[in-house]
């Protein structure tokens, strides 16, 4: 009997390599997609808020009562800074003149990668508690993002109204959200004149929002679909309170500890520089590519949302 000659005593079999490359990172960025933009015209820019008097339950007059004039309150001013966000790639020319599978030119692949990673990173930024810096020439300014723009009773706008927190928290880092938290923070928000339309949450309490529903029977239901189809729905994507109705949303970009409620259009992406891409001077063998942007954000009343966070 004679021995094969087999694939594995055979030189040069040809690669096979899937000319896909396959990229489960998720770039979805649902707040930044959410609230739209507005330009701004420098790195310091500011809005003004203001408030009604609360309700005067003595205000009553005697006919023919002088007229008595009744204090005002100036608006308040409310400032914040821009941000720059920047990735740079460096491909050396003979890597875009090598053939590869996947994609035709590294330079290309490269800058589509880190489109997607700055967007994610403003994302990230936008939702986090990151406070306002101005910089200077050695340190990168930063923005007030949404945490820092939420009301915590200690301001120094003097409101009338309620000095209370619009960041209600739970017992500790290890407790989920409660619901009461969560009808607290909207209560206040309606008491103030605010109608919130969204929450958004961390992935990891997603479980938790559902938990709302099916502990008590409300949502958690078999649903027929035809003879031999059921399906267990076990999911919040909309929450009906006595405040209104509120949707459930995850992003995967926020911190892990807070739940953020709000109305969209109190929000804007300031935008003094829109994305944009350049090659930089050649210095070399090599082709050099930046992504870069500057963006603030604009809470246009800092009562307007609010923040159920586990405490820390």
């Amino acid at each position: 009997m004679g021995i094969p000659f087999t694939a594995y005593d055979t030189v040069g079999n040809k690669e096979d390599i899937s000319d896909v490359i396959t990229n489960i990172s998720p770039t979805d960025t649902p707040f930044i997609s959410m609230i739209g933009t507005e330009k701004v015209h420098n790195t310091l820019y500011q809005w003004q808020e203001d408030e009604l008097a609360a309700p005067n339950l003595s205000n009553a007059l005697v006919q023919g009562a002088d007229a008595t004039v009744n204090a005002s309150v100036p608006t308040y001013m409310r400032q914040n800074y821009t941000q720059i966000l920047g990735k740079t790639l460096q491909v050396a020319e003979t890597t875009d003149a090598v053939a590869r599978y996947g994609r035709a030119k590294e330079t290309a692949y490269q800058l589509g990668k880190y489109s997607k990673e700055i967007k994610r990173d403003l994302e990230a930024i936008a939702t986090s508690s990151q406070a306002a810096a101005s910089g200077s020439n050695t340190v990168a300014a930063n923005f007030a993002a949404y945490s820092a723009q939420v009301w915590t009773g200690t301001d120094p706008q003097a409101y009338a109204e309620n000095a209370a927190s619009n960041v209600i928290k739970t017992g500790s880092s290890s407790t989920a959200m409660s619901e009461t938290n969560f009808l607290t923070a909207l209560q206040q928000l309606y008491t103030l004149g605010v109608d919130p339309s969204m929450c958004l949450i961390p992935v990891g309490e997603a479980q938790n929002i559902a938990s709302f529903a099916s502990a008590s029977g409300r949502t958690r239901y078999i649903e027929n679909e035809g003879a031999d189809a059921k399906r267990i729905v076990n999911a919040v994507d909309v929450y009906v309170s006595p405040y209104g109705e509120i949707k459930i949303a995850l992003d995967r970009f926020t911190p892990t500890t807070d739940h953020l409620i709000f109305d969209p259009t109190y929000w804007k992406l300031a935008v003094l520089r829109p994305w944009t891409r350049q090659t930089l001077a050649k210095t070399g063998d090599s082709t050099k590519m930046q992504i870069l942007g500057e963006f603030g954000l604009i809470h246009k009343n800092w009562r307007a949302s609010a923040v159920v966070r586990k405490s820390a």
